[in-house]
């Protein structure tokens, strides 16, 4: 079984055409097991309970942003070796050096395509 097989994604994001255009380039990839979420709060608690290998977060979220949400997912035991990678469509150096001191894996810029989602998780997880 190659990784983009058996590679688990969880994708949170507000927006549902956010969610649907990522999940469609994760479908793309031949990724074949995405988990949506529209609250970080609950993609916490489900990741908790069913942890996956990688992360896609949206950055600005209502309640928790993208960055607390990786921030949290690092303080706990079950969550911390996960991948995180954030999409933002404002990457400032604020933001990059907060996902730095938390442990981010990598940011893709919004707008994005499949091929720069694909990078961005080669970059995270290894050849696909």
């Amino acid at each position: 079984m190659s990784l983009k097989e058996s590679l688990r994604v969880m994708v949170v994001d507000d927006m549902s055409v956010s969610r649907a255009l990522i999940s469609q380039s994760l479908e793309e990839i031949g990724i074949k097991h995405v988990a949506t979420e529209a609250d970080s709060t609950a993609a916490l608690g489900k990741l908790a309970a069913n942890p996956v290998h990688l992360v896609i977060s949206d950055m600005n979220m209502p309640g928790m942003s993208g960055l607390d949400l990786l921030g949290a997912i690092r303080q706990n035991r079950t969550t911390q070796k996960m991948g995180f990678i954030l999409i933002t469509g404002t990457p400032t150096p604020e933001i990059l050096q907060k996902g730095q001191q938390l442990g981010l894996n990598n940011l893709i810029r919004k707008p994005f395509t499949t091929a720069t989602v694909k990078a961005s998780i080669e970059r995270v997880v290894g050849p696909l």
